[in-house]
């Protein structure tokens, strides 16, 4: 293919949130609004990398730009995908990865109004994150991430992303509130759940989203769902290009690994 007619894939970071259940990990599911990328379906909340993503690096606690850098397999500007995906959560969702000077999880601010004044204005652009930081006196948990996976769009398609797939565990004292705009809903349920709706053609997922619940539905703790992200990066993490094929007259998805998956994975049509 011509490499000249290849959008580039935009940059972005992806977030699974987990709490722990009665019976098993829960997970937050977002449903994304009609008319966006992946509209109307149900996925994980996160977005696009911002242009000045660095600014907010001071403000970053728990890993360096050189760590995120070697993990993520990039020769700079990996922390930028860890501020990316702290502050999309936080835009979509309302859940804060961040700690107090002392150390002290964010908690309990459902009822504080300038903080959802502030989430608000973030999220519209009118306020830097940096800036939001700051006059709260807060650092970005990036240690509460653990990367465990990359995909990225077929080549022919006309939108891509290159999305890093975070796991992060839900912070004591908190939940998710979607934002009511680009996000219309959201909900805690286990892996199991979440497929089983799809295939009773109750709930609309992504293909990235169903693989990626497929691999966490065989994890009976958020405990163990953690130490599975973090062993996908001790053992290094290949970038995930599915290809739309068919066989025997079907048309399925496949990625690297699959038994029919094209040699060369240039994409779909």
């Amino acid at each position: 293919m011509n490499e000249a007619l290849v959008v580039p894939a935009v940059p972005s970071a992806t977030v699974v949130v987990a709490r722990q259940g009665a019976s098993g990990p829960e997970l937050l599911m977002v449903r994304r609004r009609a008319g966006d990328a992946f509209g109307d379906s149900y996925a994980f909340p996160g977005g696009v990398l911002d242009h000045d993503e660095s600014a907010s690096h001071a403000f970053c606690e728990g890993s360096s730009e050189a760590a995120t850098n070697e993990r993520l397999r990039v020769d700079d500007g990996g922390l930028d995908y860890y501020v990316a995906a702290i502050r999309e959560l936080f835009e979509e969702t309302g859940i804060l990865l961040a700690r107090d000077t002392d150390g002290n999880w964010v908690s309990d601010y459902d009822d504080d109004r300038t903080m959802q004044e502030q989430r608000e204005r973030v999220d519209r652009g009118e306020m830097r994150w940096s800036q939001f930081l700051k006059q709260r006196g807060l650092v970005m948990a990036c240690d509460a991430l653990h990367y465990f996976a990359h995909w990225e769009t077929p080549v022919k398609r006309p939108k891509r992303w290159s999305a890093r797939f975070f796991l992060a565990e839900l912070p004591p004292g908190q939940d998710a509130t979607h934002d009511g705009t680009e996000l219309t809903d959201c909900r805690w349920l286990s892996a199991a759940q979440v497929l089983a709706n799809a295939r009773e053609g109750n709930m609309e997922l992504p293909y990235p989203t169903t693989r990626t619940l497929e691999w966490l539905a065989a994890h009976d703790s958020v405990a163990s769902l953690k130490a599975w992200a973090d062993s996908r990066v001790s053992d290094g993490i290949d970038k995930v290009r599915p290809m739309w094929i068919t066989t025997d007259g079907k048309p399925r998805w496949v990625i690297p690994g699959d038994t029919d998956y094209p040699d060369g994975g240039d994409g779909c049509p």
